[in-house]
């Protein structure tokens, strides 16, 4: 744990706009206001220090799954992505049976009573038969309210996130007692209208699972979810932003109308994160990745994309030299939007005195070079 010191000389991105030659207090854990002029102090001139990045969803990584049901693999899978500066993380299961499915976040509840994750994201089984990407169709089920308390109720608390299809049978009503038990609907694998998507953010859906992908596309007559999701103020819009599952002018377009306030960058990230090409598993599905994309390795959903293989840090460069968004939309895309979405933004999400001292230090090209969690250095510092 770092007692007190000062980063010094960086250009810091902060919530009022970037700061060349700024500063960074580190007290206790937590950023402070200032130091003395005796600390201890580490000269970052040449670097950019953000705020540690946030991953609303994320499968596993280093090899490792959140769907293996183990502390042990969900651990490799949080280290392997807090190493690559995410900070703050949910977890993401995937279509399973439900007893299976429960099983999982007794594991993982105790992993986020911990704080070791942030909460549990149920994406699927219950989504469109039509939409189902690299979920097992024979698993998939209509969304009952019962079934849905169940895995809720399995989390003992920590469920954050479940993402469904609002209209299948039962869709609205879920989407309601999910939002009274204050976690979040995300709409994602879908085949839903225009209108029943409306209908769905009425219900209290705030989320769009990975925007464009496992939905259908925007059409002139018939604009489906996408255009309802994407106008709506109350939707908060996810994007792997990995140049695999969206073309940059598409995730421009998500820009232009949902604003970076509304858009959080994700990984979607399987067991193949930070790890070299070969077969991996997500849930139970054998997975194939080449060249750094994930696919359904056999089966009737062969060839559909299965996640990412994606790190906030690659998403983050990609998002200033590729996308040019301008640091301060970035840093929002990546910590600020998802730390408020989870309503930890009073902790985390933003360079601010009294937050946790999260943060992670880029070199001239963007390339990660530190990550420090509460005040501890996980990676770093390296300087240059």
């Amino acid at each position: 744990m770092v007692e007190r010191t000062v980063l010094a000389g960086a250009r810091v991105v902060l919530p009022t706009g970037v700061a060349e030659g700024g500063r960074v207090t580190i007290e206790g854990g937590r950023i402070a206001h200032d130091a003395p002029a005796e600390a201890p102090t580490l000269d970052l001139t040449g670097h950019t220090i953000v705020p540690g990045f946030v991953d609303t969803h994320v499968h596993g990584g280093g090899g490792a799954s959140f769907s293996a049901g183990t502390a042990e693999e969900a651990l490799t899978a949080i280290r392997t992505h807090r190493a690559h500066g995410t900070t703050t993380m949910i977890a993401s299961t995937v279509t399973g049976d439900l007893d299976d499915l429960a099983r999982q976040a007794a594991v993982l509840s105790e992993l986020a009573e911990q704080g070791d994750l942030a909460g549990i994201h149920f994406e699927g089984p219950f989504i469109s038969p039509h939409r189902c990407g690299a979920h097992q169709p024979d698993l998939l089920r209509d969304p009952d309210p019962a079934d849905v308390r169940k895995l809720v109720d399995a989390a003992r608390g920590t469920a954050r996130m479940m993402t469904l299809a609002p209209e299948l049978p039962g869709g609205l009503d879920s989407v309601r007692m999910l939002a009274d038990h204050g976690v979040i609907a995300a709409v994602g694998h879908t085949d839903s209208t225009y209108e029943a998507t409306l209908e769905a953010i009425d219900a209290g859906a705030t989320v769009a699972t990975h925007l464009f992908n496992a939905m259908p596309a925007l059409q002139h007559r018939a604009p489906g979810p996408i255009a309802a999701l994407l106008e709506d103020e109350r939707v908060t819009v996810e994007l792997i932003n990995d140049g695999t599952h969206l073309h940059p002018s598409v995730l421009e377009l998500a820009f232009a109308r949902a604003g970076a306030d509304r858009v959080a960058f994700i990984t979607d990230a399987m067991g193949a994160a930070g790890m070299n090409d070969g077969m991996y598993f997500l849930g139970p599905m054998g997975v194939e990745v080449k060249d750094g994309v994930a696919r359904i390795a056999d089966g009737p959903t062969a060839g559909s994309i299965a996640g990412s293989t994606l790190t906030l840090d690659t998403a983050f460069k990609r998002a200033v030299t590729v996308d040019r968004l301008p640091l301060e939309d970035a840093v929002r895309a990546l910590s600020t939007t998802p730390a408020r979405l989870l309503g930890l933004s009073d902790r985390i999400g933003s360079l601010e005195p009294g937050k946790d001292a999260d943060l992670v230090v880029l070199d001239g090209s963007y390339d990660l070079v530190s990550v420090m969690r509460k005040g501890e250095w996980l990676v770093g510092p390296e300087v240059r």
